[in-house]
């Protein structure tokens, strides 16, 4: 019997099987970060090709937390309203919907990648001013941010516990909270852009104080049954910087926070990043993180064959295997893995007569 096909259980929420759809933005929200059509049919279709969990792109949870001004987010409630038929259709096809909470930080208020343009966006063409944890930004190009102040910083965590109450409502089945790639939450880990000298900065205790602070405001609003999962840079890459035994440590003060599973990217704080790209390059992380923290990982990156993510999730290196880019190429990847790994794929009614 194939692993990656077996069901995880998460809470009072059960995966049908251990692929996941990675968070991938899409830069084509409506005014105001709604969702659009192209969201219903891009998430959609990976339901229906058979991904156990479908994961949103970062959706901000306040409008100067997009990346770009074509990003979604949920901190209105016309946002629970444009998200409902999204998840309701996930949810018809099989497959548990999630959404990536995420705030930008001094990396928002960017043009999309097929924009003429780079770098920041200036307020006439739609932008703002970021924020972060102190007044630099994230590289020559981009906005100078605001550095929060105590204020600022309970207003981030608020926001992330209004927009988990407000996933539910909208009719996600688990949360995800985005702490990696460079974004608000990865800004105050990592010693390179967290310069702070308060209770917000310095040592890594301190570093990590938000990104708890948001783990507990979450799993206090959304209660004991659903998932919140977390996405980390479990190391960045650069001298200096965020490291995988620091990983360790967050994963487990995650975990007593009642983070069910730590999904382990890496990098994107910093330019000077050297990352070893290689077909599951990533996957030593989740597994080092599961060894030695003992919490449930996700493991991503550059994962393309069936065989590979059987290997993953067998060998137990991680317990969910999330695809990005190979679910943009194929939709259907996870019934073509079924096939192949021996296990029942589950096509769509409307589909058996090709099955």
């Amino acid at each position: 019997m194939s692993t990656l096909f077996s069901p995880l259980a998460l809470r009072a929420v059960t995966l049908p099987n251990r692929i996941a759809m990675a968070p991938m933005c899409q830069y084509t929200a409506g005014p105001d970060g709604l969702p659009t059509d192209w969201h219903l049919v891009h998430l959609g279709a990976r339901a229906a090709g058979g991904a156990g969990l479908v994961l949103t792109e970062a959706t901000a949870v306040v409008p100067e937390g997009r990346i770009s001004p074509q990003d979604t987010g949920l901190w209105s409630g016309a946002h629970v309203d444009a998200w409902r038929p999204v998840t309701a259709f996930l949810a018809a096809h099989g497959a548990v919907p999630a959404v990536q909470l995420a705030h930008a930080g001094f990396k928002a208020s960017t043009y999309r990648p097929w924009a003429d343009a780079r770098g920041g966006v200036p307020d006439d063409e739609g932008g703002w001013t970021p924020v972060g944890p102190g007044t630099e930004p994230f590289t020559p190009g981009y906005r100078t941010p605001t550095a929060l102040d105590a204020a600022g910083i309970a207003g981030v965590v608020d926001a992330f516990a209004a927009a988990a109450a407000r996933a539910l409502d909208a009719g996600f089945a688990a949360v995800e909270i985005h702490a990696a790639h460079g974004y608000l939450l990865h800004e105050f880990l990592s010693p390179l852009s967290n310069h702070r000298t308060d209770g917000y900065g310095g040592d890594r205790a301190a570093r990590m104080r938000l990104t708890l602070e948001v783990a507990r405001a979450v799993r206090a609003t959304v209660g004991e049954e659903v998932p919140v999962l977390t996405r980390i840079s479990a190391t960045d890459w650069v001298d200096g910087g965020w490291t995988a035994e620091d990983s360790v440590v967050l994963a487990g003060e995650l975990a007593g926070a009642g983070v069910d599973l730590v999904d382990a990217s890496s990098g994107g704080v910093s330019t000077a990043q050297k990352i070893p790209l290689a077909p599951g390059y990533q996957v030593p992380l989740a597994a080092r993180i599961r060894r030695e923290a003992g919490v449930p990982t996700g493991a991503v990156g550059l994962i393309v064959e069936p065989e590979h993510a059987e290997q993953i999730i067998a060998g137990g290196e991680a317990d969910l295997v999330l695809l990005g880019r190979e679910l943009l190429r194929d939709p259907y990847w996870p019934h073509r893995a079924a096939a192949k790994l021996g296990a029942t794929p589950t096509w769509p009614s409307q589909y058996l007569r090709a099955a």
